[in-house]
Order: structure tokens, then C-alpha cells, then sequence
């Protein structure tokens, strides 16, 4: 089905909830119809289903307004949404399918072709058959194929300090929302600090552990992975940078040094990126990552 019949469809059940009523709620303690702007990620305008803005207050005829205001603005967890009766009101479950709905298409669909070749990533896989296989086998997504392999060695120069790679994860929403700001901000800011990098490049069906397979393919001595993370009903689009230093196969998960929640709502793409930059030239200074580079820096 097509984004245009899923508006259709939308519209139509809107309309149609809003003529018995039941698409009416309290907007910061004052009854009114419930708007199409957004909550959390689905603000999106490309986003079928978004019933009630990020501040919405669900609560009938609060005590103190102001201070359940407040209180909404301190998280985005789904808190004074109000009820009918002992259930959720409609408005409130269909943003919550709308968003478990965002989380299972991040899982399943698949980084664009047309995203890759406008942030110059050309694509190489792991060993793993299809989606169905990455998400039963969570080890293979650590190994590259050998057509992979192939293809890197004639597309990257070996011996870069830091090699980036773009990894799809869990969310590919993640990678499509974030890639395109942090990267160039990581760029620039190792560039300035005289940190020589090699060419980035995506691999699809990819697993944090695969930084351990292109670490010795490739001879550098910093791998910077991003990689989408499993979607929650908060936001399908975070993302995380997961370092190391001269992965291989020995590495263990104490020795990667991460930074998460890299999103818009989180930790914006472009500062993360200038901040993965300084992480790096410590981890090449102290020849250490993960665990040993917090014990030698503290």
C-alpha cells in the first residue's frame, strides 16, 4: 500500500471518529478537536497516523494545569494521557500503533540505494542471506563475506588511523535520519586534528561485532561504527557510535567505547559528530579504548 491510500485511509477513519466524537480530547486542560501535528518521531510530515501534539494533556478538568505541564515536558514517556472509562482513549491507542508501527518498519526495510550513493557509501554484506536470517542469527551479522572483503580491499586504502563504517543495525531509520550530519562533522573535526581517514562505506545486514572483521582487513588503528539501534516507541531514529581501538577478533565488548542515543531529540547528529571526533584523537594518543582508555584518562 502507498503513503497517498494510507492518507486516504487515515482521513477517512479521522473524519469518521471525529463525527461520533471520540477524536476530541483536552489540549493543556481545554476540550478542542485533536490535531494532526506531531508526537515524537511521527512528526514527520510524511508520517500517515499523528493524533495529538507532544505536549497534549489528557487529564479532564485538572487541579493544576500548570503543574502537569511541567511534568509533561520533563519526558517523552506516555504519561497524562488520560482515559475513557478503564481503557486508553482512541487518540492515545492509535499513536501508540503508529508508533509500534514506526519501530517495525525501522527493523524491516532496508537502507536506500539512493541514500547510499548521496553520502558517496558504496554497499558490501555480511554472510547473511536475508533479513529473516539477520534477525534469527545475530552472529553472522558479525562476519563479512568474502565478495565483501573483496570489495573493500579495492575500494579502501589500508592503514588509515580511523576508518569509518556505517552499519545497518536495527534501525534503518536511524542511519537515513542521522548519517548524512554526523559523518561530515566526524570528517572535519579528525581532519582538523591531523587524524588521516579512509574512505566510509555501509554494510548491510551488519552487527557491531563486524568492526572486528574489518579491522585487520583494512590495518587501521581507530574503526568508528554507526549503527541503528533497536527502535522503542519513543523514537525509531536513534542511533549509536560504537569505537574501537585495532578491533579484531579478539576484541571483547569492555574494549568498544560507545556513544548512543545520537538523534535529533537525543544527541543532535552534527554535535555528536564534532564531540566522536575528540574521543577518537584520545583513543589514537593512548593507543586504547573501551574500559583501558576510561582507566588511563581517569
Amino acid at each position: 500500500m502507498d503513503k497517498q491510500t494510507e492518507n486516504s485511509i487515515v482521513e477517512l477513519v479521522l473524519e469518521q471518529l471525529r463525527e461520533q466524537g471520540a477524536a476530541t480530547g483536552v489540549s493543556n486542560g481545554k476540550p478542542g478537536e485533536v490535531s494532526l501535528s506531531g508526537l515524537g518521531d511521527a512528526s514527520n510530515a510524511s508520517d500517515p497516523v499523528v493524533l495529538e501534539p507532544q505536549d497534549f494533556i489528557g487529564i479532564e478538568n485538572p487541579k493544576n494545569i500548570e503543574a502537569l505541564k511541567v511534568m509533561r515536558k520533563s519526558s517523552p514517556a506516555r504519561i497524562l494521557m488520560g482515559r475513557s472509562g478503564a481503557r486508553q482513549r482512541t487518540p492515545s491507542l492509535l499513536n501508540f500503533m503508529a508508533d509500534h508501527a514506526a519501530a517495525i518498519d525501522a527493523v524491516l526495510t532496508d537502507v536506500s540505494d539512493d541514500f547510499l550513493e548521496k553520502n558517496g557509501l558504496f554497499k558490501v554484506a555480511t554472510v547473511v542471506k536475508d533479513k529473516d536470517e539477520y534477525l534469527m542469527r545475530p552472529d553472522l551479522g558479525k562476519k563479512l563475506s568474502d565478495t565483501a572483503k573483496e570489495d573493500i580491499l579495492q575500494n579502501c586504502d589500508k592503514g588509515k588511523q580511523v576508518q569509518i563504517i556505517v552499519v545497518d543495525g536495527l534501525s534503518s531509520t536511524a542511519i537515513e535520519a542521522n548519517v548524512s550530519d554526523v559523518m561530515p562533522a566526524l570528517i572535519q573535526g579528525l581532519e582538523s586534528q591531523g587524524l588521516s581517514v579512509g574512505r566510509p562505506f555501509f554494510i548491510q545486514y551488519g552487527r557491531v561485532g563486524v568492526m572486528d572483521d574489518v579491522g585487520p582487513l583494512l590495518e587501521c588503528d581507530v574503526i568508528v561504527e554507526f549503527v541503528g539501534e533497536r527502535p522503542g516507541l519513543i523514537t525509531a531514529e536513534s542511533m549509536s557510535a560504537y569505537m574501537a581501538y585495532r578491533p579484531d577478533h579478539s576484541t571483547i565488548e569492555a574494549g568498544r567505547t560507545v556513544v548512543s542515543n545520537i538523534h535529533r531529540n537525543g544527541t543532535p547528529p552534527a554535535e555528536a559528530g564534532a564531540h566522536l571526533a575528540t574521543i577518537v584523537k584520545k583513543m589514537v594518543d593512548n593507543k586504547a579504548s573501551g574500559m583501558k582508555l576510561s582507566s588511563l584518562l581517569n
